[in-house]
């Protein structure tokens, strides 16, 4: 695939030089499997051929460094940027690989969006075309951060088909339509159970939900997942299914998921001007 332009963000923020769209991965409540999510979308993405990156905002429950198989802490050659680590084809960065593993982060809001921006800005990301921002749960300083200070092409909601789920998740989509950032479209998660015994087809978490969402606020409906055993075991190996298992039904899914997102960040406007054509050579 070809590398893909920068898009438009919100508001006067422009994308940064080294990272051309970043799409922020979010949902309204903890549980719905976001993370989990948001790393088998970014080897799905690199498995189309883009250079891909992650970076773990949830700075209290950091979980990437261990889906990612990630160990030992970044180099920083100057001492003030960082390098990302790499893992299964993308790079990655978050605070788990700054501090010790069991570390409490006890830390007040502004020092929580301070350690984002700096992580953000501050590593040394190689000419991504796309950077995925696991995003912690809910509507608070992290999100708002990212509205007023970085620049963000999408965002993609993560949700279970439960009532309760889609319910915080259309907070979720409410926010970041407020602060003018494109809602690119929703994820169901856990859409379906097939029994690995019988081969029986339950949906645990009742069915439709995420299509009814997508439906009422207009937004694609980009995947709908399994609920599978292997998604969950393959990720606490740090190896997950989109690496393990390319060619897996669940794999699959995230693959045409991936390819439905980006499908959709081509049809917002491009920045074709001024110092970001340069990006474009």
């Amino acid at each position: 695939m070809s590398r893909l332009p920068p898009h438009a963000v919100q508001g006067e923020l422009k994308p940064l030089a080294n990272v051309r769209n970043i799409i922020a991965v979010g949902s309204g409540k903890g549980g719905v499997g976001k993370s989990t999510v948001t790393v088998n979308l970014a080897l799905a993405l690199a498995a189309e051929g883009l250079r891909v990156g992650v970076l773990d905002a949830d700075i209290y429950g950091p979980s990437i460094p261990m889906m990612l198989g990630l160990s030992g802490r970044p180099d920083s050659p100057d001492g003030k940027t960082i390098l990302p680590l790499r893992a299964h084809g993308v790079e990655a960065m978050s605070i788990g690989l700054l501090v010790d593993q069991d570390a409490a982060m006890i830390w007040r809001g502004p020092m929580v969006t301070q350690a984002l921006t700096q992580m953000l800005n501050e590593t040394r990301w190689d000419d991504l075309d796309v950077l995925l921002l696991d995003l912690p749960p809910g509507t608070g300083d992290i999100q708002l951060t990212l509205a007023q200070k970085v620049p963000v092409a999408g965002a993609v909601i993560v949700t279970t088909p439960q009532d309760v789920a889609t319910l915080d998740a259309k907070r979720a989509l409410t926010m970041f339509r407020k602060v003018g950032i494109a809602v690119l479209g929703l994820v169901e998660n856990m859409a379906i159970h097939v029994c690995a015994q019988c081969g029986h087809a339950e949906h645990v978490f009742g069915a439709g939900g995420g299509e009814r969402m997508a439906a009422q606020y207009e937004v694609p409906l980009l995947g709908a997942l399994p609920l599978q055993a292997a998604i969950r075991e393959q990720g606490d190996a740090g190896v997950p299914i989109v690496a393990a298992q390319p060619q897996s039904p669940a794999a699959q899914a995230y693959r045409e998921a991936a390819r439905a997102l980006l499908a959709q960040l081509e049809q917002r406007p491009a920045l074709r001007s001024g110092i970001l054509a340069s990006l474009l050579e």
